[in-house]
């Protein structure tokens, strides 16, 4: 009855949301289009899509209106997701997770340890020829990934003790993204996962629902989580591109000139997104030191023997993930061999 209710509302708000996104579809002769994600308006991926904004307007705003919706206000990134499956919504910023429902290859990138360096993410992401294919594997759910976004390293933040190895994560309610690896990846540290939509996350560490979570430093400022959790450990187990994607119907009926001035755009997402991350975190982690939050450098090797399994358990229970794996790590020892 409790998913009944919970399936109900949800296409309530979709079905609203439809409603009211499409009864103001065009204003002053241009097409309005909407843009949404889930982070605040200083946030990097807030800056980057500003960015796309002002470009697309610069090129075509005598026919588009671009709108920037941060903060969650058009839904949480489910219904985002869903309502661009629809049109309803032109572009959203989805994480790798939920992607993961729509088509198993996102897997690739949920792997924890998959990536030896920043400089290896990077060049993976970058890699047009490896990436394109993931990117259009959601075509047959009517939207397609159009530019990832960096969203740095992944480690375990709590509320009351501090996590200097898998051990300390026993007995801890941890929230993860909503994916069955990344539940996985919790059930191998030794932790118990709890999945949640990132907008319910700061109620849920005040209210003790979960005694911790896992992201990068911008969540304890930006997202004030900060304000409850006061231990933030190094232990990095993913490096996870959050992904911007777009309605295939929109994209499809762009003219050819259109869309090479939207790719052009794309791209300038990525490029200031990254371009301010790196400030975004330094200036995080010293805000988060005078919210008395405590930053803790474990020994990394401990915490990636324990999940390292379960890049043979995905592996073999998804096959076709295994190229893209092996294209990734020969990439790595590239990077590695370029620094020499």
């Amino acid at each position: 009855m409790k998913k009944i209710t919970k399936l109900f509302l949800s296409t309530v708000f979709i079905l609203g949301s439809m409603l009211l996104l499409t009864s103001c579809n065009v204003g002053n002769g241009k097409t309005i289009i909407r843009v949404s994600h889930n982070q605040a308006a200083d946030h990097p991926t807030n800056i980057g899509l500003l960015a796309f904004e002002k470009f697309i307007e610069s090129k075509l705003g005598d026919k588009y209106d671009v709108q920037i919706f941060p903060n969650e206000l058009l839904g949480s990134q489910v219904n985002t997701v869903e309502l661009t499956q629809t049109g309803a919504i032109n572009f959203t910023v989805a994480s790798n997770a939920i992607l993961e429902s729509f088509d198993d290859i996102y897997q690739i990138f949920n792997l924890p340890y998959l990536f030896n360096s920043p400089e290896h993410y990077h060049a993976v992401m970058d890699n047009k020829e490896l990436i394109k294919p993931i990117f259009t594997a959601t075509e047959k759910s009517g939207f397609e990934a159009v530019a990832w976004l960096d969203a740095g390293t992944r480690n375990f933040y709590t509320v009351k003790k501090p996590i200097r190895t898998p051990d300390d994560l026993k007995g801890l309610k941890i929230r993860v993204q909503q994916s069955a690896s990344n539940i996985r990846m919790m059930e191998l540290f030794g932790g118990a996962a709890t999945p949640m939509g990132f907008g319910e996350v700061y109620t849920a560490l005040q209210q003790s629902v979960i005694d911790g979570a896992e992201n990068n430093e911008l969540a304890l400022t930006s997202n004030k989580h900060g304000e409850v959790c006061k231990y933030y450990s190094y232990n990095m187990h993913q490096m996870v591109p959050d992904i911007v994607i777009g309605n295939l119907r929109f994209l499809n009926n762009l003219s050819p000139e259109e869309r090479a001035i939207f790719d052009e755009g794309f791209n300038i997402i990525s490029k200031v997104q990254r371009e301010a991350w790196g400030s975004s975190v330094e200036k995080a982690i010293e805000e988060a030191k005078k919210m008395n939050v405590e930053f803790i450098y474990p020994e990394v090797l401990v915490f990636q023997e324990k999940v390292l399994p379960l890049h043979e358990e995905v592996l073999a229970a998804n096959p076709k993930l295994k190229p893209i794996y092996d294209r990734i790590q020969e990439i790595g020892k590239e990077v590695i061999g370029g620094k020499n």
